[in-house]
């Protein structure tokens, strides 16, 4: 076997571990509120802080593979993840829950970071695409197992059954890495002897981390905030301007440090910039949509897990079919028609779900998942092959970890926005109840806010087919 296929087939598992844990957790969210008898708000934190962490650190992996080399950063954190995992089957509480996530999530970072640029290193510029795309089919297999699995083990066993099911296959990619992907991507570590090492921007890192989980906080709680007393509403202002005031030393910092942590260059450069902005705009659309459908299939449509992961597993079906075929066409024609095609595609998908009713079929939901689904296949490989196509291999492993953080940062702004906004319409509409205080008399309050949240997803969409379409060229 080729070297650049063992790679592939290292990535893809790799891939496919970290987003069959992913789709696992969304369908179980419910489950783990109940069991719990967490709020939702406290409950989301499970997927939160496993965004926020990856989001934080992946910029450093990125850095750290110049020095160490990418196969080594991606071996390791598939070690971290596999032991993240076994910990969260036996967290106790809510909290020790999200500690333990916090842990399997840097492994995650670790192996999100570089992945891509570990496809670059193996793959000729021209088949860049198709490798990309070969990926999406991992990510797709990962997404489309998840729900049916998780499904299956709430309804037959128990959810913290979901955690063990990655331990193996983890450890599988850390053995197996060992001999295969150690030393790939080891041309952007730096050689003894023939270059200068690059100071790490520890300011930076510092100021990105806590401007980024500032953002978080604010977005997260502005509703609890503001809508208590006036001492809360002062300390709301006071924690938005900090986190302006964060923001803005991260750029001055970066704009004159040596060795910046975020590559200021890179962003003056239109093709790079509407790649990062559009990719993370699509994410942020995506999780409104597998945070927020759980909840409706469970309390409104009444259905069992495993009926819950067959109608979410439409999602990503249709993304297996169509990653590879958007792969392919970007090769041929570039990524700004066939991107902004497939943000368009998930803009009209959105549009559809706002008219959902207590009354609509489960097959009509999955009809419209599956819509959703091919959209974003057509936008995530295109859209990543073009910001890698246009840099060297120094600057691989950089752009990757940027790639994987804009990816996480929407997932994280999706899950954070969407619980906020949906908590927002439900609470008022309900007197002051949260989601865990949801009854059949309530169902109509519930439509409101999911049609509601659903809406301002639709105008998110719109904002990223546009910086899709703003991309340009990207260079030769």
């Amino acid at each position: 076997m080729e070297q650049h296929t063992r790679v592939l087939l290292l990535v893809a598992t790799g891939v496919f571990m970290s987003t069959l844990d992913s789709s696992m957790l969304n369908v179980a969210l419910p489950s783990i509120m109940e069991g719990f008898g967490s709020s939702l708000a406290l409950t989301e934190w499970v997927i939160i802080i496993y965004l926020l962490t990856i989001t934080v650190m992946l910029l450093f992996w990125g850095h750290l593979s110049r020095k160490y080399g990418q196969g080594k950063i991606y071996n390791t954190g598939a070690f971290i993840f596999a032991a993240g995992s076994l910990l969260c089957f036996f967290g106790p509480n809510i909290y020790l829950l999200v500690a333990f996530r916090f842990i399997q999530a840097i492994g995650a970072s670790m192996m999100m970071a570089v992945g891509p640029a570990l496809i670059k290193a193996v793959f000729p510029k021209n088949q860049l695409g198709k490798g990309l795309g070969q990926i999406g089919i991992a990510t797709s297999l990962g997404l489309m197992s998840g729900p049916v699995i998780s499904g299956l083990l709430i309804r037959w066993a128990h959810w913290r059954l979901i955690f063990l099911v990655t331990v193996p296959v983890g450890l599988l990619v850390y053995l197996c890495g060992k001999r295969v992907i150690t030393s790939t991507g080891q041309h952007s570590a730096a050689s003894p002897g023939t270059a200068t090492p690059r100071p790490f921007d520890r300011t930076g890192a510092l100021l990105w981390g806590a401007a980024v989980s500032m953002t978080l906080l604010m977005a997260s709680h502005a509703t609890s905030l503001c809508c208590m007393s006036s001492n809360m509403n002062h300390i709301f202002f006071a924690g938005c301007a900090i986190t302006l005031i964060l923001w803005v030393a991260l750029i001055v910092n970066e704009i004159h440090h040596q060795a910046p942590l975020l590559p200021v260059g890179l962003f003056k450069k239109r093709f790079f910039t509407m790649a990062m902005a559009s990719g993370m705009l699509s994410f942020c659309v995506l999780f409104f949509v597998l945070l927020l459908t759980p909840f409706y299939l469970r309390a409104v449509q009444q259905l069992s897990p495993d009926q819950i992961g067959y109608v979410m597993m439409a999602l990503p079906l249709c993304v297996f079919f169509v990653s590879p075929v958007a792969g392919r066409l970007h090769d041929r024609v570039g990524a700004r028609i066939v991107a902004t095609s497939g943000l368009a595609i998930c803009l009209v998908a959105l549009l559809i779900l706002t008219t959902i009713s207590a009354h609509t079929p489960p097959l009509q939901v999955a009809i419209w998942l599956a819509l959703l689904g091919a959209g974003q296949a057509m936008f995530l490989s295109p859209n990543s092959a073009a910001a890698l196509a246009g840099v060297n291999h120094q600057q691989a492993g950089i752009t990757s970890s940027l790639l994987a953080t804009a990816r996480n940062m929407g997932m994280l702004a999706g899950t954070a926005v969407a619980g906020l906004l949906f908590s927002l319409y439900f609470s008022r509409l309900t007197g002051g109840l949260d989601m865990k205080d949801f009854s059949p008399e309530f169902t109509d309050q519930f439509l409101i806010a999911l049609k509601k949240s659903f809406q301002a997803a639709s105008w998110i969409a719109a904002v990223g087919m546009t910086a899709s379409w703003l991309r340009g060229k990207t260079p030769e």
